[in-house]
């Protein structure tokens, strides 16, 4: 093969710095792994039941583009509950990633700006750069807050999307109704669209989830059951928005993804009814253990939901330090594969609690070296 033949495209992108330390973890005989973001949990028994009975039943081949009728219905069903808007329409997706992309492909043009918040998903930058946009990190340190001025100030005639997780992924951040209503009244306001990756919705430990959508209706959402009922290898999501904007989405979708994996969406109807909130108040308590034994060594910023902390390195950068802690056999992220700066790491808690005990046990030596 030439090396000519990879497309400029390729160029603007690289590995993952999160799969790197994944595949680390393959190497290693006995590691602290607090690396990875997903449920520590396996999905529950009736969604694992769901997908044998949708194989065994024949529910092999694709399904229609959009997802199968009964989960179309029962998702719609409750979008309209919460939003009453008369033009959203749901469809289902190869995973939030496949909705993320689907989204920005058909969004944005060569040129166009994304802003984003900084720090932000890893995915958010590779696929704008994939789309032929370009990211425009708005700075949320030290307390991750976002400040709908700072977005003003970014905007030009460029600015297409503005993209928004809460909670958040890598700081554990839940904006509040006031942060939420401002950029969304404001998107609203200067004809922007704004795109919510709700895929950690379930995980609000310290007051009720709140969806942009709420206070504008051409929000586009992106949603899935990854994370609330650990199927991340199964890649159930789906999104919801103004209807021609989602048509033009399931056109895409039908000539790359085909449809979302089809015994999994028989699987994701069954998960809709299983109530996941076990695995969220075993999440709070983990977060608050980590918390309450970090705290006093660590400046570590409100982490109201997701399972992740994103803390302040105590010498050193981000990357320095998480080298550091690789040497001593824990894995966790360096905050700069996730943000313009290099002074924090992030710390995944979906894992068990020796794993976590051990884990404090490094991060607290490390702290007084």
């Amino acid at each position: 093969m030439s090396e000519r033949w990879i497309a400029d495209r390729m160029h603007l992108i690289d590995a993952s710095g999160i799969r790197k330390v994944f595949d680390l973890a393959t190497k290693m005989k006995d590691p602290i792994n607090l690396s990875i973001g997903q449920p520590h949990f396996d999905t529950p028994e009736p969604i694992k039941q769901a997908l044998f009975a949708a194989v065994n039943g024949g529910k092999n081949a694709y399904s229609q583009t959009q997802g199968i009728a009964p989960l179309l219905s029962k998702l719609q069903g409750l979008i309209d509950a919460q939003f009453g808007h008369p033009d959203r329409t749901v469809f289902v997706t190869s995973g939030t990633s496949g909705g993320l992309m689907l989204a920005l492909l058909a969004l944005v043009n060569p040129g166009d700006e994304v802003i984003a918040f900084d720090p932000y998903f890893v995915m958010y930058k590779h696929l704008t750069s994939v789309a032929g946009g370009k990211i425009v990190p708005v700075n949320t340190y030290p307390d991750f807050r976002l400040d709908a001025a700072k977005v003003r100030a970014a905007i030009t005639s460029r600015t297409k999307v503005i993209l928004c997780n809460s909670p958040c992924n890598p700081t554990g951040y839940v904006a509040s109704e006031h942060e939420l209503r401002e950029l969304a009244e404001f998107a609203a306001e200067r004809d922007i669209a704004f795109i919510s990756d709700e895929i950690y919705r379930s995980f609000c430990y310290d007051g009720p989830f709140i969806s942009p959508a709420k206070f504008n209706p051409q929000t586009i959402v992106i949603d899935g059951f990854s994370k609330s009922h650990s199927m991340t290898g199964w890649r159930p999501g789906w999104m919801h928005g103004p209807d021609h904007l989602m048509q033009q989405m399931i056109k895409l979708q039908q000539f790359s993804f085909v449809c979302a994996p089809h015994p999994v969406q028989w699987a994701g109807l069954t998960a809709l009814d299983v109530d996941n909130s076990a695995s969220v108040n075993e999440y709070r308590r983990k977060r608050d253990f980590l918390l309450r034994n970090l705290s006093p060594l660590y400046e570590i910023a409100p982490a109201g939901g997701a399972f992740y902390l994103f803390v302040k390195a105590p010498w050193g950068t981000g990357s320095e330090f998480v080298s550091e802690a690789i040497q001593n056999d824990l894995l966790i992220i360096p905050g700069n594969v996730f943000s313009s700066q290099d002074t924090h790491f992030r710390i995944s808690d979906a894992a068990e609690d020796r794993t976590l005990e051990r884990g404090v046990e490094v991060l607290k030596r490390l702290a007084k070296r």
